[in-house]
């Protein structure tokens, strides 16, 4: 289902903690990074912190620069991002600065939770998931019922452990802080358990004052049916090269990309590529790896139309190719139209052989674009 981007937003000590154990926070941030901060605020449509953090930190979440929040007004937004929080228990307290500066705000709890958070007389939204937190649920109804489109989460460090662990966070904005906490039990920013291997892509580093910014993006495919981040990132790709494709009237333009289970780019490919007036995405990126590579396995294709199941130019359609590569998961945009082939069905004939496609229409249009001509 469509959900926000999701930025988490953190400042760690070399050592990698979030704070101390004393009684007032630790800074961690410059001056500067702080209003870079406040920048990044204003850019967002919500921001995200558990109760944990309310309660420890009491922060306001607010933008503070009025130049920035008149630029909000002026774009149509409200003047400060609504704010969330979550609460498995409904343990919160009112009088909290959370509840009583900025705009919206929004309480995500259990049906159990709900009952003691509305019992507060809270001046927020109370919004049950069920009998248990559920992040997807929890994104889908920020998109859908709030028009949240980026969020910004800033903690604590166990949201945003699980939001990793989930596959869930699409960019991590983290500042490293020149000075050592040095106790074991100062909480730290990410907790044990598992995370998606491989990588993380560095997409930026800056030095503010005596800090450093470094932002990631994650890279590892999601698994079996639930998409992650990068599966977004790739797909997007994918729909980037099929604007690359020559132009025609007799096939669509598709881009495609091959990834390790570890989010290593393997191959990329587009329609009628080189000197091939004919060959497919899926094909012209298969082409450009051994059919012996062991990551094929466990590698997820994507691309910005459902592979094809049936094609006159070539003896095998590219769903064929896929199953013989022996690729077990794909990822697309878009089914293909009849506008060529009757009942074009290349997303049925792969899971009939077990293969796990996952369709992500929020990029369907972007897949659409370069074949407007065929569909007008």
């Amino acid at each position: 289902m469509p959900r926000p981007y999701v930025l988490l937003s953190a400042a760690v000590s070399l050592d990698g903690h979030l704070d101390d154990t004393g009684p007032d926070r630790l800074l961690l941030s410059s001056p500067a990074d702080f209003d870079r901060v406040d920048e990044v605020r204003a850019s967002v449509d919500a921001i995200l912190v558990g109760a944990g953090t309310i309660r420890a930190d009491n922060p306001r979440l607010l933008v503070n620069s009025p130049e920035r929040r008149a630029v909000r007004v002026a774009a149509g937004k409200p003047e400060y991002p609504l704010k969330v929080t979550v609460s498995g228990s409904g343990d919160l307290d009112p009088t909290a600065k959370f509840w009583h500066t900025g705009g919206k705000k929004i309480v995500y709890t259990t049906d159990k939770g709900a009952e003691r958070a509305r019992a507060l007389g809270l001046t927020a939204d109370v919004a049950p998931l069920g009998p248990d937190l559920d992040w997807r649920r929890l994104l889908t109804h920020l998109h859908d019922v709030r028009g949240v489109r980026r969020l910004m989460v800033e903690g604590g460090g166990t949201i945003h452990t699980q939001l990793l662990q989930q596959g869930l966070a699409d960019e991590l904005q983290l500042v490293l802080a020149p000075l050592f906490v040095g106790d074991p039990k100062a909480p730290r920013l990410f907790g044990p358990g598992t995370y998606q291997g491989g990588r993380l892509r560095l997409v930026e580093t800056r030095r503010i004052e005596d800090v450093v910014l470094m932002r990631y993006e994650p890279t590892a495919p999601g698994a079996g049916p639930l998409s992650s981040a990068a599966d977004h990132h790739w797909l997007a790709l994918a729909c980037e090269l099929a604007a690359q494709c020559p132009p025609s009237r007799t096939a669509f333009s598709v881009g495609a990309v091959i990834v390790a289970a570890d989010g290593t780019e393997l191959a990329r490919g587009h329609s009628r590529e080189g000197d091939d007036p004919v060959v497919h995405a899926e094909e012209a990126a298969l082409a450009k790896l051994d059919p012996a590579d062991p990551r094929l396995a466990s590698a997820t294709v994507y691309s910005s139309l459902e592979p094809c199941a049936h094609r006159a130019s070539r003896p095998k359609p590219c769903s064929r190719l896929i199953l013989d590569a022996g690729v077990r998961r794909v990822v697309t945009a878009w089914r293909e139209p009849d506008t060529f082939v009757e009942d074009a069905d290349g997303s049925g004939l792969l899971a009939a052989q077990g293969v796990e496609v996952v369709v992500l229409p929020e990029h369907e249009e972007r897949a659409k674009a370069p074949n407007g001509h065929l569909l007008a």
